[in-house]
């Protein structure tokens, strides 16, 4: 069974107001082509979820980030349960913006599985910060998908999406972009950790999505190496530039 290509927004802390929300959802469900293959997920700030959710069924909703524990006092954290219940299904965790605040792969495990527990889909962002001559990123990588998804469940596992973005090649310190290559290179990686640990056939329906600066000049090659799908940021504001990256993927 084919894999169904995704592409997932995250406006991050953007943009100020709810009005200006709307506008750029409205927009993007405009130029959205009814007969698309490609599934959209926008991610916005939490407090934008309820009324985005009113606007349209035709994108889903996710969060950027949740809290491991069930309820209690957890001054200014938001759970899985509320998350899901105001219409949210999907939830990123482990980006790379959370683990420079000090998240650890400890932190993201526990999300993980507190997100599978209400029925939230994760996106589990992995990435290396440089790229050195000894290869050692790739025991870095290693190392976060292994302790991220340690202990989650076969029956759960086909579920996450694993978006790979170096942080290298993202926002306004970046070194430069990521080839597609380079992407290529770190999806055969990550899927042979994920097979090594889950069995082949179980990571079948893994779908591995490239999130390092994506925009409609450098989709298309990222998706000729293999790319499931993308994790946008900056462009997935741009109504214009976002639904061009949602048109290639389709």
């Amino acid at each position: 069974m084919l894999k169904k290509k995704i592409v997932i927004g995250n406006w991050k802390m953007n943009p100020p107001a709810k009005k200006e929300a709307e506008s750029i959802f409205k927009s993007v469900l405009k130029n959205l082509n009814p007969k698309r293959k490609t599934e959209v997920v926008i991610c916005p700030p939490f407090l934008y979820l309820e009324s985005l959710k009113k606007l349209s069924k035709k994108v889903s909703l996710g969060a950027q980030d949740v809290f491991w524990e069930e309820k209690g006092a957890y001054t200014g954290e938001v759970s899985a349960d509320m998350i899901y219940n105001i219409g949210a299904r999907y939830v990123i965790l482990g980006h790379s913006e959370r683990r420079a605040l000090g998240e650890s792969n400890i932190d993201v495990n526990k999300k993980i599985k507190q997100s599978f527990s209400v029925g939230l889909i994760p996106v589990v962002c992995v990435g290396e910060s440089v790229r050195d001559e000894n290869h050692e990123y790739l025991n870095f990588v290693k190392t976060q998908v292994e302790e991220c998804l340690f202990g989650v469940s076969k029956n759960f596992i086909s579920k996450v999406i694993i978006a790979y973005e170096p942080v290298w090649a993202i926002g306004k310190n970046a070194v430069r972009e990521a080839t597609s290559e380079e992407f290529r290179e770190m999806s055969i990686f990550i899927k042979k950790i994920l097979s090594d640990k889950f069995g082949a056939k179980t990571i079948e329906q893994i779908r591995i999505i490239y999130g390092g600066s994506v925009h409609p000049e450098n989709a298309l090659g990222f998706l000729q190496e293999g790319a499931d799908g993308f994790l946008a940021g900056r462009d997935s504001l741009d109504p214009k530039k976002f639904s061009e990256i949602i048109k290639i993927c389709s």
